[in-house]
């Protein structure tokens, strides 16, 4: 076979730990890593041009969803289209989830307030587990559907209530049509609060999945040339799983490897180190759905080369924006020293007459440009620009916050 289409280079590593700096080369560019993956939802990152995401974000990658875009407008618009690229103006390297995760939160688990991490016990949990059948009685019965059986997961659309069914080759075949790319293996992400024996079953379920998506894959030449595919390592809160699906995959003809799923906020750095310690140094890693500035550290730290998170954009939207505090934070060994970072409401009585720079310590345009006053007026009066320039901020900010770390371990 040919070069792959997604191959990576270890440039740099630390040897206090498993960060690296690398390269990810695509058939749209190349991804210096460790970086911020900018979501674009519905081919759209919301409230912001694609020239926005170039002159004032300055991201290498943008990420689009599956399940949204087979949803709204259909894959086979983007085909016809040309492909995500062409379709959204995306001048540069491009990415799309298997679905898997919005299949599940936006079906059984919509509007119970499930994320990716972990918050005790969370409420209202499906409590049946086990494989089902599909039958019209249940989907009457429950509006918001989503049953898992051994070949794939029928749901409800979120948007009209509609019936759908995601298998893994039903899943790659929407990603090939998409054209991003980076696409990721069809999987089973599970509520945190599942148990130890279902985390195993549905573990187990998506390396299943993960086989008959290469399969998928491979039997298409043409995206095969094209398109570098993702497998990605589940098993929840536990340590052993974690492990046991890291390595599992690792054996598995993947370009690339997402690390999915739940996790406890303080054992983020374990499981990941646990996870990257069993997959091969020669491929990408990226951490799915997860990209809070502290969590970016720990990422790196262990191992991991990407990350992408809604944070910035769902944050700015309701005027919150990240800012450095002034005080500089060290890992420990001292391998990395970043700003320590906070969010403010810009909703509060006191910045409607702050008149100061959004975030003076930061160096994006936007901001030093315009003052916490300006944009706190904005979204006082309902103003639209409001959403657009804090989502631009905290974009900008993560983006460059990821981008000094990989310096960091460039010069070290």
């Amino acid at each position: 076979m040919a070069e792959r289409p997604v191959t990576f280079e270890v440039i740099q590593k630390s040897p206090k730990n498993l960060a690296r700096a690398g390269v990810i080369h695509t058939p749209h560019g190349d991804i210096e890593t460790p970086a911020f993956v900018v979501v674009g939802t519905k081919a759209s990152v919301k409230s912001l041009m694609p020239e926005d995401l170039v002159q004032y974000v300055g991201n290498q990658i943008t990420l689009a969803n599956t399940y949204h875009l087979f949803l709204q407008p259909g894959h086979d618009v983007i085909k016809a289209a040309g492909g995500l690229h062409e379709f959204a103006k995306w001048d540069m390297p491009t990415m799309t989830d298997s679905g898997g995760f919005q299949v599940f939160s936006l079906g059984a688990a919509f509007g119970k307030g499930v994320t990716k991490f972990a918050k005790g016990e969370v409420e209202d949990t499906v409590e049946t587990h086990g494989l089902n059948v599909y039958s019209r009685k249940t989907a009457e019965d429950h509006g918001k559907l989503c049953i898992v059986d051994e070949e794939g997961v029928t749901f409800t659309s979120h948007l009209d209530g509609s019936m759908h069914r995601f298998t893994a080759e039903r899943s790659i075949e929407i990603q090939h049509a998409i054209g991003a790319d980076i696409i990721v293996a069809f999987d089973e992400c599970t509520s945190p609060s599942a148990d130890y024996a279902y985390q195993k079953e549905a573990m187990d379920r998506t390396h299943r999945w993960a086989k008959r998506s290469i399969l998928a894959h491979k039997q298409n030449y043409d995206a095969l040339k094209k398109q570098g595919l993702y497998g990605v390592v589940q098993g929840g809160r536990f340590p052993d799983l974690r492990q046991e699906s890291a390595r599992t995959l690792a054996a598995m003809d993947f370009d690339g490897f997402g690390i999915g799923g739940s996790f406890s906020k303080e054992d983020l750095g374990d499981s990941l180190r646990v996870v990257n310690e069993e997959l091969p140094e020669d491929k990408p890693r990226h951490l799915l759905g997860i990209g809070e500035p502290e969590d970016i550290v720990q990422g790196v730290l262990q191992g991991c080369d990407t990350f992408d998170c809604v944070a910035p954009t769902r944050i700015g939207r309701t005027g919150t924006i990240y800012v450095m505090t002034g005080n500089m934070l060290t890992t420990p060994c001292g391998t990395l020293t970043y700003p320590e970072t906070k969010k403010l409401n810009l909703r509060n009585a006191q910045y409607i007459n702050d008149h100061s720079p959004l975030d003076p310590l930061s160096e994006g345009y936007i901001a030093g440009k315009y003052t916490k006053a300006y944009v706190a007026h904005l979204f006082r009066a309902g103003e639209i620009l409001g959403p657009h320039l804090a989502s631009i901020h905290n974009l900008n900010f993560i983006v460059n916050f990821t981008k000094n770390l990989r310096q960091q371990l460039i010069e070290k």
